[in-house]
């Protein structure tokens, strides 16, 4: 009796030490769980933030330099090692902002003697011209190049001469210049001026140029001819590719175009009420949108729209300044950013989506006087040099997301060259200058849209199926079908999508109607059979065993598939003229798309079936057995029992399954990769294309440069989807508990 005791106790107390290690097994992995959660939230916090950090500007450095002219324009190189300088007497010097080693002395420049004009290219072209009293024009390009002496970096300054070391005679009688626009790429160059007398001049000039775009001969020059000119022209501005010319006279832009030499005018605007005088316009990177500086402080962009046939220049967005006309616009070299700096001496930054400024400074340098102070801003937007006579103070700008915004991302945009405002993701581009757009509105939209049209073809199929499988069906066969649809869940999706891309799209596209025919005798047919089925003999109902009814019913579904699909071309030749696709294209201006949401939707509803399924399944056949007894002994026909009694029992688990199976749609990645064309539209038609959030994630984050923008767009996106699953799951759990409560007293 001892050592049965003894042996009692001994396996007593071994027991309670492994329920308290699995006890605690246990609430460690939860704990961890949980702690995995919070980990990955605040980490797609702390990749996000600095998207919205405010942007900065603080001083550097101050420099004093000689000067005997005064300043027209300062740039910077690519490194913000060195600047240079152009000033009204036609000179050209190099300044050292930092102790980088110069690898010879700083040359000064004497470009143009007695220049009577001074123009600039765009800021990503780094070319200047100056024009002189003869009606001659030179065109430099300030080059800094990186040398390396051993392992020591510097840095050696020169000039090239994109036209030619000599003078271009641009007017023929020789008459001083008063406005000038040029441009010089890749073998073509166009010159635009304004003489004394009031005359329009111009040339365009061509070179042979090899593979690398170095000129291999010397230019050809031919005369402009100009139709239709308007009179007191007060500014010009020429695109880099030479084919918009923009002529500002009065309140007034002239668009003009130009093909070979000959010019003309294909559009006239208004950009200005009356009385207000236009101070400036400056193209912004990129030269699709052209800024208009007014004297009732406002900027605002304009751009060709293509309306009602033709391309005419329109009114986009107005810039408010504050109460302070401006002094200077300066554009940035490759992003839809630029600066202002009013009379007031505030400087405030812009970015061309929003008409909010994203920096705003009053009194930016105090002893610098607004009205002769020249500013520039650095290639990689990231230096911003001011310049009053010999003063010099150059800034350290952080701003390196100006397209992040909650308008960018969540409201219409009115991009460049579109034709209204719109929802539009579209992340990269081969130009530099490309303008991002980010909007996350239309992969919400594809990500909504795929589990929306998921969950139709899953929820009827699923539910239905637990509720056949959990309630009616045998037993024998029940452990059979169970394990064999939960089996499903195992397949990996990406094959899934695999075959809905290269096997399901075909399918449905050549058996478009037979689809379509298919829904519509889908459940026709399962009515027609209930009712046969309820007419028959008592002894036939008796015949088959409860739980076998179904091995009727798949012969049928069967045949009635393979049935519309074999009549499909005879109606579709019959109906839609051969071709159901360009019938409802031209006739109901449906598109059609081969990997589209309908086939999303099959492929997806495949995959999330098997989640529903089993969960509501475990719901439904855990329903005490004596409710469903209890209520048939009453009197209730089975179906009664189970709409009244089971269903309602088993409510809260079915509901999670639901709420499981959409939070595993939304989430869902290499179906929606692979089975649509992933073109982020925004359109409800089951036969378009779509673009979800994790496909875009999966898609775009291999090729995002890590900490750009677009960067961490995609990790908003990642948020985004992470809240979606959250709320999606909370939601489910609060209605179960909900639903548990108030059916708990059957």
């Amino acid at each position: 009796m001892a050592d049965a005791s003894t042996l009692f106790i001994g396996e007593s107390r071994s027991r309670r030490l492994k329920d308290k290690l699995a006890r605690m097994g246990v609430i460690a992995g939860g704990v961890f769980v949980l702690l995995t959660l919070v980990l990955i939230f605040f980490y797609l916090l702390y990749v996000i933030f600095p998207s919205f950090k405010p942007v900065t500007v603080t001083p550097l450095t101050q420099l004093t330099v000689a000067a005997t002219e005064r300043t027209v324009a300062v740039g910077l190189e690519e490194q913000n090692s060195l600047a240079y300088r152009f000033t009204a007497g036609g000179e050209l010097s190099f300044v050292a902002l930092d102790d980088t080693p110069i690898a010879d002395s700083l040359p000064t420049i004497q470009v143009m003697a007695n220049p009577s004009v001074f123009a600039a290219s765009l800021p990503r072209d780094q070319m200047y011209a100056y024009g002189g009293d003869d009606g001659s024009v030179v065109v430099v390009h300030p080059n800094v190049k990186t040398q390396f002496v051993g392992r020591t970096k510097t840095l050696a300054a020169a000039v090239d001469y994109p036209v030619g070391t000599e003078p271009l005679q641009l007017d023929p009688q020789g008459q001083p210049l008063t406005q000038l626009a040029f441009t010089a790429l890749s073998g073509k160059g166009i010159m635009v001026g304004i003489t004394q007398d009031q005359r329009v001049v111009g040339m365009t000039m061509t070179a042979q140029v090899n593979a690398f775009g170095e000129r291999t001969e010397q230019w050809r020059s031919q005369a402009m001819t100009f139709t239709q000119l308007p009179a007191d022209i007060e500014r010009l501005a020429l695109t880099p590719d030479g084919r918009t010319l923009y002529v500002q006279t009065g309140q007034n832009v002239v668009v003009m175009a130009i093909e070979g030499n000959q010019v003309t005018v294909r559009d006239r605007v208004t950009v200005a009420p009356q009385g207000v005088a236009i101070t400036n316009i400056t193209l912004l990177s990129g030269a699709n949108s052209l800024l208009v500086a007014t004297s009732d402080e406002q900027v605002s962009q304009w751009f060709e729209v293509m309306a009602e046939g033709k391309w005419s220049l329109t009114h986009v967005r107005d810039y408010s300044l504050s109460a302070s006309p401006l002094n200077q616009l300066v554009p940035e070299s490759f992003r839809k950013s630029f600066f202002t700096w009013q009379q007031d001496g505030t400087l405030a930054a812009y970015y061309a989506a929003s008409n909010k400024p994203v920096f705003e400074m009053a009194d930016f340098v105090n002893d610098f006087d607004p009205q002769t102070t020249v500013l520039a801003i650095s290639p990689r937007a990231d230096r911003l040099v001011a310049v009053d006579g010999e003063n010099w103070q150059v800034f350290s700008v952080d701003n390196p997301h100006p397209e992040i915004s909650f308008a960018s991302l969540w409201q219409q945009v009115w991009y460049e060259s579109y034709p209204e405002p719109d929802y539009v993701w579209q992340s990269t581009s081969a130009s530099d200058e490309f303008e991002p757009k980010l909007s996350l509105v239309p992969i919400v939209f594809g990500t909504l849209k795929a589990a929306m049209y998921a969950m139709i073809f899953a929820i009827p199929l699923a539910i239905a199926g637990a509720i056949y499988t959990a309630y009616f069906m045998s037993s024998k066969m029940r452990s059979m079908v169970k394990p064999t649809v939960e089996i499903m869940e195992a397949l990996p999706t990406v094959i899934l999508g695999f075959l809905a891309g290269i096997w399901l799209a075909p399918i449905v596209e050549n058996n478009l109607v037979g689809i379509g025919l298919s829904l519509v005798m889908f459940p026709l047919m399962i009515f027609l059979v209930g009712a046969v089925w309820s007419a028959l003999p008592g002894r036939w109902l008796h015949g088959i065993p409860n739980g076998l009814h179904i091995m009727l019913l798949m012969p049928l579904i069967v045949l009635m598939v393979y049935g519309c699909f074999t009549i499909s071309p005879w109606l579709e030749q019959w109906w839609f003229g051969g071709d159901v696709r360009v019938f409802l294209t031209n006739e109901w201006g449906i598109g059609y798309d081969q990997r589209n949401a309908l086939v999303v939707g099959i492929a997806m509803g495949f995959a999330v079936i098997p989640t529903i399924f089993s969960i509501a399944e475990d719901a439904i056949f855990s329903v005490p057995s004596h409710l469903a007894s209890g209520s048939l002994a009453l009197g209730a026909t089975h179906w009664q029992t189970l709409t009244r009694v089971v269903l309602l029992t088993a409510s809260p688990g079915i509901f999670s399954a639901i709420m499981m199976g959409l939070g595993r749609a939304v989430g869902e990645t290499m179906i929606v990769l692979m089975a649509t064309g992933n073109t982020p539209i925004m359109d409800w038609n089951v036969l378009e294309g779509l673009r979800t959030l994790s496909a875009t994630i999966a898609i775009e984050m291999p090729e995002s440069e890590v900490g750009s923008s677009h960067y961490r767009v995609l990790f908003i996106a990642a948020f985004v989807l992470f809240i979606f699953t959250f709320v999606f799951n909370t939601i489910a759990e609060l209605v179960r508990q909900r639903l548990r409560e108030k059916y708990s007293s059957l």
